[in-house]
């Protein structure tokens, strides 16, 4: 497919969109099963914090962003993290992720929040998506430090 889409959508997940999503997940860099993501996908459905959209070009789910909203000790605003986002691989550099993201501005804004924060790692093959966020305007601000237990 070439070019700019012609009649792209955003919208809330459903739960016919299991599989595709599983695909995208993969294609972030997080393979998994169908039956797997669906457990965890009832969990962020039970929490109000969370939302999950879809991008959506003639019937074919072509990316998805993943939210939170996010109490802080240090501010009175509230925070919507990006937790997730993926554009399918063929249908890249078309506009997709910033639709998805401008879209999350908009209903954060309609939500109480007007901060978007995003972690994303420091790997090679992640400094696209980072040029990809300072060109919607995020800034680096600081680490993240993860430890498993």
């Amino acid at each position: 497919m070439k070019g700019r889409l012609t009649k792209m959508i955003v919208r809330e997940y459903t739960n016919g969109d299991l599989n595709a999503l599983t695909e995208l997940m993969g294609e972030l860099g997080y393979p998994t099963k169908p039956e797997v993501l669906s457990t965890r996908i009832e969990r962020i459905e039970s929490n109000p914090m969370y939302q999950t959209f879809v991008a959506e070009e003639q019937g074919d789910l072509v990316g998805m962003i993943g939210i939170r909203q996010l109490f802080s000790y240090e501010v009175d605003e509230v925070a919507t993290q990006i937790s997730a986002l993926v554009t399918k691989r063929e249908f890249q550099r078309k506009g997709i992720g910033k639709a998805l993201v401008q879209y999350v501005e908009e209903w954060s804004k309609k939500n109480g929040s007007e901060i978007i924060v995003l972690t994303s790692g420091i790997k090679e093959e992640r400094k696209k998506a980072h040029e990809f966020y300072k060109s919607l305007g995020f800034e680096i601000n600081g680490y993240r430090f993860v430890k498993k237990i």
